[in-house]
């Protein structure tokens, strides 16, 4: 008995059409033929722009301020204070703070104890406005506030005692004032010398 022909079918020829429906697929979702390139990126081999770094906020300069020693405290206020001291003709700040003062342009100065050799640093800066916030947070931070040197927010006194070194910090208006001595051992040891130092500066 004759069996009925049929056409034969190439396995071979069904998977390559497969494959190549697959490809078509592919390219379809991605947008994009294999092998092509992105008309709106770079051409091949280029760099990409370098980034613009944003320009930076100039530093505040610092603001000059320029006194005798003796208009800081005078001869009669350095007596009433100690009539052993006077003025420390070799001074050379090394208190940290009064080299800031130095660093912010303004004026330090020395008392020598005739009689033991102890020296007080003081000065006085007037520093621009973000420098002054600045140190007059790191005094609030690494001091005790002490409402004797004068009334906030006009005054804002501080004191801190670091080993056998004592130091007067005070704020006013724009300026900042700074006390250090071995002689100072409470807050009320500086007590006279702010005084007379506050009232002694110019009229902001």
């Amino acid at each position: 008995m004759l069996r009925p022909l049929h056409p034969a079918r190439t396995p071979a020829f069904g998977s390559i059409l497969v494959a190549a429906a697959s490809v078509l697929l592919l390219a379809g979702c991605s947008g994009a033929m294999p092998g092509a390139t992105d008309p709106t990126g770079p051409p091949p081999g280029s760099e990409p722009p370098a980034a613009t770094a944003a320009p930076s906020e100039p530093a505040e300069e610092p603001i000059p301020f320029e006194v005798a020693c003796d208009e800081l405290l005078s001869a009669d206020d350095v007596y009433a204070f100690n009539p052993n001291y006077g003025a420390d003709p070799g001074f050379e700040p090394s208190a940290d703070a009064v080299v800031g003062i130095v660093d912010e342009a303004g004026t330090a100065c020395g008392l020598l104890n005739q009689t033991n050799g102890a020296v007080i640093e003081f000065g006085v800066a007037t520093p621009p406005a973000g420098a002054l916030e600045t140190r007059r947070g790191d005094a609030a931070l690494g001091s005790h506030v002490v409402p004797t040197y004068g009334t906030p927010p006009d005054v804002e006194g501080y004191f801190s005692r670091t080993g056998d070194v004592g130091e007067a910090q005070v704020f006013t208006g724009p300026y900042w004032v700074v006390i250090d001595s071995t002689e100072l051992i409470e807050p009320g040891d500086a007590q006279s010398l702010v005084a007379a130092v506050v009232a002694n500066l110019p009229a902001s």
